[in-house]
């Protein structure tokens, strides 16, 4: 057995060694409160307060080295704090081993026991608890059909294909209904097509279990795709905790907003503020635009505009827009579905705009004036 997988499989006896007693019936599933670890002068997660309802999907979303696994693992007991406390079912957790915080854990990498049955890692973490064997066979039984693998019980984890492992990997996570599941990318080793599939399966399977689920990843589009909620991670520190929609469409910082999707940022001039629900906007062009009123910018101030590319339209002669500006179109892509103009404004600020695919480009050529255009209230406003 090669050395990584025996640590691997350290890690998964250490959650299945014993039983675990709630306390209470909270709805609040987790509460990290305070929350510091550092590694020498490096400080991994800084103050960190986060809560985790019964039920909900939430997934830490961040770059490399955003605190975003260091999180997980303080959770999981893999990996102590410095500070602060975890509560799992109202129970204070911050410093008890794995095994007695009633938590299921999927690695990136599967951690199968590769001596093993598929049956028998299923049944693992059942036997750790001592049911008995008719029960096992129910459950094993049952969690096989809900992720459509009935057939390879007998088999070895050697003779399955990736997607079937971490299949196998979620089932036994599954099996035993454990408090809160944390999945550390856990679809991260997959390529594209079966990483898209495996999104879809473990949002159904949540959605069919009511589990509560807590999972990292690096990948914006796997997070926006499964999540009810969504906590954006930077430099130690929680960035933006919302919905997806809240997220894309209104970030709180130009990190949330340059992190998730692509964005559009013009350098603009705060022209009044007189009107309660409206910002009116310069851009460095001169061109006059409206945003949704910000309360924490003043008259005269430079602030930057973000608008996303698929908010922008190309305006024929007889269509406006609340906000309009004149580009010139320096670069047209199509890939498939969607199509991508480059497009330079009077000021010489370069600009994206995305659209539906509708037929073939042939109305505008590179070098051509157009006139753009995007609604007040797809602007969002950040302090310079």
């Amino acid at each position: 057995m090669e050395l990584s997988v025996c640590l691997r499989s350290q890690y998964l006896w250490r959650f299945f060694l014993v039983p675990y007693e709630p306390v209470g019936d909270s709805s609040t599933k987790l509460k990290i409160r305070n929350i510091r670890k550092t590694y020498g002068e490096v400080v991994a997660l800084e103050r960190v307060h986060l809560d985790l309802q019964e039920g909900e999907f939430l997934t830490l979303l961040g770059p490399s080295g955003s605190g975003k696994t260091t999180m997980l693992m303080a959770i999981a007991g893999l990996n102590d704090p410095d500070e602060g406390e975890i509560w799992i079912d109202g129970k204070l957790a911050t410093y008890l081993p794995p095994f007695r915080r009633d938590i299921g854990m999927v690695f990136q990498n599967y951690a199968l026991f590769p001596h093993m049955s598929i049956f028998e890692n299923i049944a693992f973490p059942l036997r750790m608890r001592k049911f008995n064997e008719a029960f096992i066979h129910k459950e094993v039984t049952r969690v096989l059909e809900m992720i459509q693998l009935p057939e390879v019980a007998g088999r070895m984890p050697s003779q399955l294909s990736g997607g079937q492992q971490q299949r196998i990997a979620l089932a036994r996570a599954f099996v035993y209904e454990p408090s809160i599941i944390l999945m550390d990318e856990p679809l991260g080793a997959l390529d594209k097509k079966l990483r898209d599939q495996m999104q879809l399966e473990i949002k159904h399977l949540h959605e069919k279990l009511k589990i509560t689920l807590l999972y990292v990843t690096h990948d914006q589009e796997e997070a926006m795709v499964m999540s009810d909620r969504i906590c954006l991670m930077n430099n130690a520190r929680i960035e933006q905790l919302g919905t997806p929609d809240e997220l894309y469409f209104k970030p709180a910082t130009l990190f949330a907003a340059d992190f998730l999707g692509e964005s559009n940022f013009l350098p603009a001039k705060v022209s009044s503020v007189r009107e309660s629900s409206t910002l009116h906007l310069k851009l460095s062009d001169g061109t006059s635009v409206q945003a949704p009123h910000h309360n924490n910018v003043q008259e005269g101030e430079s602030v930057r505009l973000m608008v996303r590319p698929e908010c922008i339209r190309i305006l024929l002669d007889n269509e406006n827009e609340v906000n309009t500006a004149t580009a010139t179109l320096k670069e047209v892509f199509m890939s498939g579905p969607v199509t991508k103009y480059y497009l330079e404004l009077a000021g010489g600020k370069e600009i994206k705009a995305t659209q539906l695919t509708k037929g073939p480009i042939s109305s505008i050529q590179t070098g051509d004036s157009v006139k753009i255009g995007w609604s007040k209230e797809r602007s969002v406003v950040f302090n310079s």
